[in-house]
Formats: C-alpha cells, structure tokens, sequence
C-alpha cells in the first residue's frame, strides 16, 4: 500500500505541476481523486497502453473531465505520454486540452460537460455486454456535483435494468463545487441509497484509505448481476493546506506550487505497471445477408417515418454492425421494424432521450452503427449530447420523426420547429430531409457510411411517391423535379409536395416555375442553387420550420459571395401553432401551395 500512497501522491504533485504551467485547470478537483485512481491503475485497470483498439481494454472515463490534470498524470504514470508532454497542458496544439477528448488515443469520448461520462460508460457496458460477448470493464469517475444532473440518473436507471456488472462508478465526493457546497456535501448515503434503491450495489468508503479502497475494487470486481457505485468521501485539495477543503479554490492552479509539492514530498517519477487484457476472446463479428431496401410504386403513398423503420430493417440485415435505439416510441418512429427483426441488436431506451443519445455514442466507440429515433422535438432534450458527440469525433445516425406543423392535432409541444437549424449547427453535421419513401430508404445507407453527425427529420403522414426505387440520392445533392425559368421554389419534405402543387397552378397562368427537392440540406448543393438564382427571377424557400437557421437560412448561405442578385424570399412557420387538420396549419403558417404560388407571383411581376 506504500507504493500506492506514493503514487497517489506523484499523481496529486503532477496535477499541480501542469495546471501551475498553464496558468489554469482544475488541480483540486484531481488531487481528491487521486487515491482512487492509484489503486485503479496498480491492479485493477485493463488496459494495453500500445494498443488502445485492443477489443478487450477496459475503458477509462472521467465524466468529471475538468480533472483532465489527474487523467493525464495517470497517462504519465503508466509511461502512456511523457512528462515534457504533460507540462504542455492547455497549450494551443497540444494534445493535453483543457477537458479530455479522444484526440488522445486512451480517451474513448470527451467528457467536460458535466453528466455526460457515466451515461456514456453505460452506453459502453451495454455494447460489451449484449453486442461484444466480452469481459471488459467500464470505470467511470463522477465527480459529486455531477450527481445533481438528471442525466446521471437516466444512466443509473438503465444500467440497472440492464444489469451491467461491468459498470462500475466512482463517485468522487469531495463536498465542495465551484462556489460552495454540493446539495448532499459528505451525506453519502444520499448517493448510495438511491443507487441501491435503482439496483445497483453501492459501497461507502474512506477515499482515501487505500485499504479500503483496494477491498471495495475487488468486491466491485466480484458483484455480478448488478452494476456497482463506490461513493468515497474525499477531500478536494487532499494533501496541501492552502487548498485542502477550502471554498473557493475551484478551477485555479494554487498560489505557490513549490510549497504545495514540499508539503506533498516533493516530486516524483513513479511508473505504474498497468495490466494488458489477458486475451483469448474477440468481439462478435458482424454477420450480414442481401436484403433488399423497400420500394414503393410510383404514385402511392407512404409516410417517411414508415419507410425509415422499413428501410432500417433491410439495412440492419444487410449489415451486422447496424444497431437501434428508440425512446419508447418505436410504434411511432417505425423502428420497431428493425426490433421485429434484429431483436439481438434493438435496444428500447424509454422516455430517456439523453441516455439514448450516450448510449449511441457508447456503441459507436466499439465500433458499432447506432441509428437512434425519436419524435424530433425530444431531441433537443439531447441537445448537448449530440454537441458533445461531435466533440468526440463520435459517428451517430438520428432519426427525428413528427415534424412541424404539418403533424396536425397534436399541437405545438410535439412539432419539431428548431431541428434543422440545430442539427444544422453541429459541427461536420450532415442533415437530411427526404421527401418521399424510396428517397428516404435510399438514404438510410449513405448515412450509415458517413462520418459525423447524420440526422434524418422524417414526416407524420403519407406524402406521394415521385422517385422511382432505383434512384439515387447522393448526399450534398439535390433533384429538380420541376424545370422552368421563371421562377425558383425550394423545398424538401412536406414542402416538396406543396411547391409542386403551386407549380402547377402557376404553370396554368403561365408562370413557368423550377421546383428544387433540396433533400440535402446540409451539405447542400449550392452549385444547383446558384444556377437556379442566375437563371430565373428570383428563389422562394418553403420549410414547415421556424425562419432562423433552418432550409431558408441554409439556401442563403450557398448563395452569399456568389454574386448573383437575384433576391430570395423566405416562406417558413412565424407563428405560434396551434392543433388543427394538417392543412389548416400549413394554411395558417403561409408555407401551403396557396401561399407559395401567391408568393411566386409576386417575384415574377
């Protein structure tokens, strides 16, 4: 235990050493925790440093990442980096940033939005567990002010029913937050019984006992059927005076860092011997068939979401890495398609939106290609997770159906309104907008094959079918279904259908109107829309979705810096629905034919 409370010691010094060179970070946050990762790396963790794709690793996440200091003076410790390397933390190009993200090798996600890591693990254990057929272990560091975050409790909640025994969470109640104390300071029963209440097995220890410490790792070890919390009571700043459960010393380095190291014993360089996995297993290889992807007759009709859930179903025979979520509305989404199906690879998330999106992030870290469904508007709950996705290089495919107005009775609270402008704002985000069945089956494909953040808004009700099966829909590109060179209307989705119904009144008064399918509005196919702006008077974007950020603001975009003058008018929902027939709402919105050809009048006199 000697060498344990050394390394503890060396891993506390290295949090104050690197945050002191850079001016900032969070090195009482890390010295609490020290003791805990000691015990973790000398003994515990699985984990082949040389070959972190190595199937069988354990995975290491700290969802509180601002302790990003402790992280990497475990990295350091376990000759992953070198110590030149950790002093650059927080430097401009350095691979020690401010919160972890997987630009290192050894980190699976990027944790630093508190709540996120434990959800995030328990996307892992389910992959290992029910996908993978593997032993690895996920360990989790929590940090107590986190515990307030209700996506920390989605996560207790599904790694109880789903029974993960290779979860385990190490709460890091050190009582102190960024401007006080946390809402249960050192009451760690508050933590500990309401995780034996959700199912899991929970322990209470001296965090910073190593004893204790090594007794409850091996009893976590030892706990099967259920997943385990060890609630520690810490201190935060352990070790150093100035700092040591002293309010307001959050998220600075300390004051004189070369007292703080002599009062910890001054600098050491220790190395930790981290096991590799014993090997001899491999993860389940992906099994795939030919199936063929839905068609649907020219001329019929089908909603999208129907044809999402159907194409998935194909798509997941085609495919053995393909794997589904859905937040308890799978009879809606059609994802209960893919369940009927691949029942082996489905997996029902209930009403838990977040713990939805970070089990997808979860599953794709094991290689996995989670297609994730809901009604659009229950995204946005998720909103930070799928911001922190992309911070995480993380591959999703979203699926968000029941969009706008265009639902119908239901009214306003379940009308996705904001989706595309926010799916639009994620960085390296592709967003999708089929229109018809065979549009939206053919995409489904692409999307599985692309890298980032893809997202599909799918629609309530049946639409016609004006593709046949066999054509194609590459992403970033666009059909024009109308040709003409009066005027231009831009749609996608349920707009689509209603600038083609404005075309054709418009073409019995003449008016020879161009109807773009912008299906892909992000990347969008600006070379079509610029030809279109030169070519006619002028273009009239049609989006049942707010004005800011959405199709309109996307078309804008593609056409600034070009040159071109034509102007562009925006026809998009600007006031508050209520519940009514679906054509009513497109009434009241202006985005139905009536508005759209009136509007095309306009621009053409």
């Amino acid at each position: 235990m000697e060498f344990r409370h050394e390394l503890a010691q060396q891993l506390r010094v290295d949090s104050i050493r690197s945050s002191a060179a850079a001016g900032s970070g969070h090195p009482t946050s890390s010295m609490s925790a020290a003791d805990l990762m000691a015990a973790l790396l000398d003994g515990h963790l699985r984990l082949d440093f040389a070959h972190p794709d190595n199937p069988e690793n354990d995975h290491l996440i700290f969802s509180k990442g601002h302790a990003s200091p402790l992280l990497y003076a475990c990295f350091k410790a376990a000759g992953a980096i070198e110590d030149a390397e950790m002093m650059t933390f927080r430097e401009f190009g350095s691979r020690m940033e401010g919160h972890p993200t997987p630009v290192l090798p050894w980190v699976d996600v990027a944790t630093g939005s508190l709540g996120q890591g434990l959800p995030i693990g328990v996307g892992l254990g389910t992959a290992i567990s029910a996908l993978d057929n593997l032993d690895n272990r996920v360990w989790v560091l929590c940090g107590d002010s986190e515990m307030a975050e209700g996506s920390i409790w989605e996560a207790f909640e599904h790694a109880a029913h789903y029974r993960l025994d290779n979860v385990t969470a190490l709460i890091d109640v050190n009582r102190l937050g960024q401007t006080g104390e946390t809402m249960h300071g050192w009451e760690l029963s508050a933590y500990s019984a309401r995780a034996r209440a959700i199912g899991w097995h929970a322990i209470e220890v001296d965090g910073h006992d190593p004893s204790a410490i090594e007794e409850a790792f091996n009893e976590a070890e030892s706990t099967t059927g259920r997943p385990t919390a060890i609630v520690a009571r810490t201190l935060k700043g352990k070790g150093v005076s100035e700092v040591e459960d002293r309010t307001g010393k959050h998220g600075k380095p300390l004051e004189d860092s070369e007292a703080a190291i002599s009062e910890l014993g001054g600098y050491r360089d220790l190395d930790v011997k981290v096991s590799a996995p014993e090997g001899g297993k491999r993860p389940r290889s992906f099994d795939s068939a030919a199936a063929e992807l839905p068609s649907y007759e020219l001329g019929s009709s089908v909603a999208t979401r129907k044809a999402y859930g159907q194409g998935l179903r194909a798509l997941g025979t085609r495919r053995g890495d393909v794997v589904a979520m859905d937040g308890e509305v799978s009879n809606s989404t059609h994802s209960e398609q893919f369940r009927e199906g691949h029942p082996e690879r489905y997996f029902e998330m209930y009403i838990a939106e977040q713990q939805m999106l970070a089990t997808a992030v979860g599953m794709q870290v094991r290689g996995w290609t989670p297609f994730s469904s809901t009604f659009a508007a229950f995204l946005t709950r998720a909103y930070d997770f799928i911001r922190m996705a992309a911070v995480s290089r993380a591959d999703l495919c979203l699926m968000g159906s029941h969009a706008g107005v265009a639902i119908g009775e239901d009214g306003p609270s379940q009308m996705a309104l904001e989706d595309l402008a926010a799916m639009r704002a994620v960085h390296g985000s592709t967003v999708l907008y089929p229109c018809d069945g065979n549009q939206a089956a053919q995409l489904l494909e692409p999307m599985a094959d692309r890298s980032g953040i893809c997202y599909m808004r799918t629609s309530r009700g049946a639409s016609p079918v004006i593709y046949g099966p066999e054509e194609q829909f590459p992403v970033g590109g666009s059909k024009t279904v109308r040709d003409g060179d009066h005027v231009t209307l831009v749609g996608a989705g349920v707009t689509l259908h209603e600038a083609l119904a404005a075309a054709d009144r418009l073409a019995e008064e003449g008016i020879r109107a161009r109807v773009v399918d912008l299906y892909s509005i992000k990347p969008i196919d600006s070379e079509t829309l610029r030809s279109a702006a030169n070519q006619t008077a002028g273009l009239i974007t049609v989006e049942d979705h707010w004005p800011e950020g959405g199709l309109g603001d996307a078309v804008l975009a593609a056409l600034a810096d070009t040159g071109t003058t034509a102007p562009v008018r925006k026809l998009a929902v600007s006031v508050m629905p209520g519940s009514g027939k679906p054509a009513e709402l497109l009434g009241q919105a202006g985005i139905d034919a009536t508005a759209i050809a009136e509007a095309a009048r306009g621009l053409v006199r």
